[in-house]
């Protein structure tokens, strides 16, 4: 059936339950963890829920998941991972059994997951990096970042917490592929972004309460697949089917939920998993 230009982000208010929403509430977690692409996929690969979370801190330093680390950094990070990943726990399934080997997939996956769980991250590299690429100037740097973190606060803060969060954002879009990796002035650029990936993450926003709608939002906006862009690749994208006629775009699901998606797509064996069956 087509649908207007505008469709619901949520179409099934059970799916809502299960997924969750986005995180509102503005945090400053990226002062001390950035994108942590590596750090990520050691998680998925050793993480095994069977073990409680009050002891994965000890079995994750003893058995050196995040290689030298020390036991603070250790637990800074299975903490952050908590809020990215455990928080919706079925992507957290299909991470596990998946642990994508391709790290341009695993790069965006951890971008995307870092926008759903940090408010000024998701605004930084889905509305101000995009309005910075239509200036003259187009670029960014520490100061000019942190003028727009100052912008966004409702408290004051010190200036150098404010550079720390300046610094913070521009690592982490670094790594996310955003902007060049030279120190001063960067220039802003798009990464690439593989068909599972984005798959991948439209499964996951189908399900997910936030704000915008599948075809217009920040996550995919950061990426640059707004617009033309997104509807070309949606149109060869495997797991749906896309097509426009006018102000009329029709979006089918092959799959009922990233459950299906993930054993058929991606040949997960879900009996593997360990968690109990949603």
């Amino acid at each position: 059936m087509p649908h207007s230009s505008s469709p619901v982000s949520v179409p099934d208010p059970a799916t809502k339950l299960l997924w969750g929403k986005e995180v509102s509430q503005f945090h400053t977690r990226i002062l001390r963890v950035s994108l942590a692409v590596e750090e990520s996929r050691a998680y998925w690969e050793h993480l095994s829920l069977d073990t409680p979370k009050g002891k994965r801190a000890t079995v994750a330093f003893e058995e050196r998941w995040f290689g030298n680390k020390s036991m603070d950094r250790v637990r800074r990070l299975l903490s952050e991972f908590s809020h990215r990943y455990d928080a919706y726990p079925v992507a957290l399934d299909v991470l596990m059994l998946w642990q994508p080997s391709d790290a341009l997939t695993r790069q965006n996956i951890c971008h995307w997951h870092m926008q759903l769980a940090d408010p000024i991250y998701r605004a930084f590299a889905g509305v101000f990096l995009e309005q910075r690429r239509f200036q003259s100037n187009a670029g960014i740097d520490r100061d000019g970042v942190s003028r727009w973190v100052s912008q966004q606060l409702k408290a004051e803060w010190s200036s150098a917490t404010i550079q720390r969060m300046a610094t913070g954002l521009i690592a982490s879009a670094t790594d996310a592929g955003l902007c060049s990796e030279n120190a001063g002035t960067r220039s802003l650029k798009y990464p690439k972004v593989t068909d599972e990936a984005l798959a991948y993450w439209l499964y996951l926003l189908r399900g997910l309460s936030f704000e915008g709608t599948i075809l217009d939002n920040p996550y995919l906006a950061s990426v640059g697949l707004s617009e033309g862009f997104l509807e070309h690749r949606l149109r060869r994208l495997p797991g749906l089917s896309f097509s426009r006629m006018n102000d009329l775009h029709e979006f089918n699901w092959q799959y009922p939920d990233m459950k299906s998606w993930a054993i058929q797509e991606l040949g997960l064996l879900w009996k593997d998993v360990g968690r109990a069956e949603a």
